[in-house]
């Protein structure tokens, strides 16, 4: 006889599940995106937030982490408005689309003034209207349960929806920026849905940035398709709040003879952890991953990736590289799955760890999954400490030891930095990097 042991809701789970029921009675969505909500919400309602027992998780127990779930972020005032627009990462030469306390603010973004080839559309209005568009939510959703993307899903609402034209080369990057500005605890959900036709090419930024000492949480989900000859660079910056709690997922799917290149910058947050599940779905592409995580303090960053070679004739590259002073924690779990018929498959995934605190600590879990035998695979992770050898180098030519220590970091995060292909976005991060570096000497 099997027994069902029921779940055990802590009160920031239960406090979910009513937020959740309420949005749905109070926000109805028809149709099959209706069903995807009430989906999603049915499905958090029986597994709640995901916890050190789950393998995916265990470095980062959700359930112990988020022990209060504060309100919806309500409407957007001027004031917010005004200051969100003064505060947002500022990308040169980029059209910008910004959010702010969760809600666009229509007058601050240029979705009129995007080029030709790029049209981008409110996700309420693309719902409310039954554009095409809306209809690929939730098409790239992984198949096993995903609890903040789930919560995502549930309160589906604001977004946008975002289409680049066949063969359009668009020379403008696309940035999504994200502020949060109350002086309350309150929560964001986002969802941003991306299509790159055939042959197009397109640079897209999402940042987020929020006011320091506020405990809100960001839950923020991007469904990105890159169809076949597509060529896609994406960016992401997490400057978020001290005492926020970040939650991003980030879905991708690869078509034939494409390009996709991803860097991501994370130094915000108390908590974060970024989900990313990619999947190639053409032959004869290529995908190149890369991140740098900056942390100090007690913070703590979780980078998770899936990445399945489902077809042949494929290139992956991942280079994630992470700076701990004080206590920080971090975390990289990696794995790339090399399906049956994905012969001629070649990945690579690294991590590297630099330790600056004697209390920092680095949780690294690379992973092969491999079902075919005509394959160039490979993984490997390294934490360690700066060299005592280039210390002395750079100090026994007069530099002090903090500008020495700084130009060693500088050198480590530039290596995947280095991979972005926009100069002004590169230059961009380089000066992110510098600041945070200055910021804790």
């Amino acid at each position: 006889m099997n027994v069902v042991t029921p779940q055990i809701r802590t009160a920031a789970e239960q406090a979910l599940v009513d937020a959740v029921d309420q949005h749905l009675a109070a926000v109805p969505i028809a149709g099959r995106v209706g069903e995807l909500r009430r989906a999603a919400a049915a499905a958090f309602a029986t597994h709640g937030l995901p916890h050190r027992r789950v393998e995916e998780w265990k470095y980062t127990d959700l359930r112990a982490i988020l022990r209060e779930a504060p309100p919806l972020a309500g409407p957007l005032d001027a004031a917010s408005e005004a200051e969100a627009t003064f505060k947002a990462l500022s990308v040169p030469g980029a059209k910008r689309i910004l959010f702010v306390n969760g809600a666009l603010a229509r007058p601050a973004s240029d979705l009129l003034a995007l080029e030709g080839g790029i049209a981008a559309l409110p996700l309420d209005s693309a719902l409310a209207a039954g554009e095409p568009m809306a209809d690929r939510v939730g098409a790239l959703a992984p198949q096993r349960y995903d609890g903040p993307l789930a919560l995502n899903t549930a309160f589906l609402g604001e977004g946008l929806v975002v289409r680049v034209a066949a063969h359009a080369k668009i020379a403008a990057p696309l940035h999504i920026a994200n502020v949060f500005t109350k002086d309350d605890p309150a929560t964001t959900y986002g969802r941003v849905v991306v299509l790159v036709e055939e042959g197009a090419q397109v640079t897209l930024v999402e940042s987020f940035q929020g006011r320091d000492g506020v405990a809100y949480q960001t839950n923020s989900a991007l469904e990105l398709s890159v169809a076949d000859g597509a060529h896609v660079d994406y960016v992401r910056v997490q400057e978020e709040g001290d005492a926020a709690l970040h939650l991003g997922t980030v879905m991708l799917e690869i078509g034939r003879n494409a390009q996709f290149h991803s860097f991501t910058q994370t130094s915000g947050a108390r908590a974060s952890r970024v989900s990313v599940y990619g999947r190639f779905s053409g032959t004869h592409s290529h995908a190149g991953l890369r991140g740098a995580t900056l942390l100090k303090g007690r913070q703590h960053a979780d980078t998770t990736l899936l990445l399945d070679h489902a077809v042949g004739h494929c290139e992956s590259r991942e280079l994630f590289k992470t700076v701990l002073a004080d206590e920080s924690h971090g975390v990289f779990q990696g794995k790339i799955v090399v399906r049956p018929d994905a012969q001629k498959t070649d990945g690579r995934m690294m991590s590297r760890a630099l330790l600056l605190g004697e209390t920092a600590e680095m949780d690294n879990k690379p992973e092969l999954e491999i079902f075919a035998d005509d394959v160039q695979c490979g993984h490997g992770a390294t934490a360690g400490e700066l060299d005592e050898d280039l210390l002395f180098y750079l100090k026994a030519r007069g530099i002090p030891q903090k500008e020495a220590e700084a130009l060693l970091v500088q050198a480590f995060v530039g290596e995947a930095i280095e991979f972005v292909e926009h100069d002004a976005l590169r230059e961009l991060l380089i000066a992110r990097a510098e600041a945070w570096l200055a910021r804790r000497a």
